[in-house]
């Protein structure tokens, strides 16, 4: 679960970078404070909620105290997997997704892990 948390957050860094640098070139530099409140709050960041509740819901199974159930663990790598499948037409964090591979390789580069898990 350690691994699949680490490359998450590896892939949710890269998908919050890009969609900084695109708020930039609209409307100016942010600080990282700025961009914390953007990420929590506005519109145009909405959609990587999705993979940050994964990655929380990946964090309250690592730090609890209870044992890991397989089948927990199971369905929880199926719905990265469904998240992470790229889909022009699916959802809004598929669409969104799919538009951050058109304008940074880094997230191809890191999405294609999960077709090998």
């Amino acid at each position: 679960m350690t691994d699949i948390r680490i490359k998450l957050l590896h892939l949710h860094k890269l998908l919050l970078d890009t969609e900084r640098i695109r708020y930039e070139q609209v409307r100016g530099r942010v600080s990282k404070g700025e961009l914390l409140q953007l990420v929590i709050n506005h519109d145009q960041f909405a959609w990587v909620h999705h993979l940050s509740e994964l990655i929380m819901q990946i964090d309250g199974l690592i730090h609890s105290d209870e044992p890991i159930i397989s089948e927990v663990i199971a369905h929880l790598i199926a719905d990265v997997r469904i998240l992470l499948t790229p889909d022009e037409a699916g959802n809004d964090f598929a669409v969104k997704c799919d538009a951050a591979f058109q304008r940074n390789p880094d997230v191809v580069l890191t999405h294609s892990i999960w077709s090998h898990c």
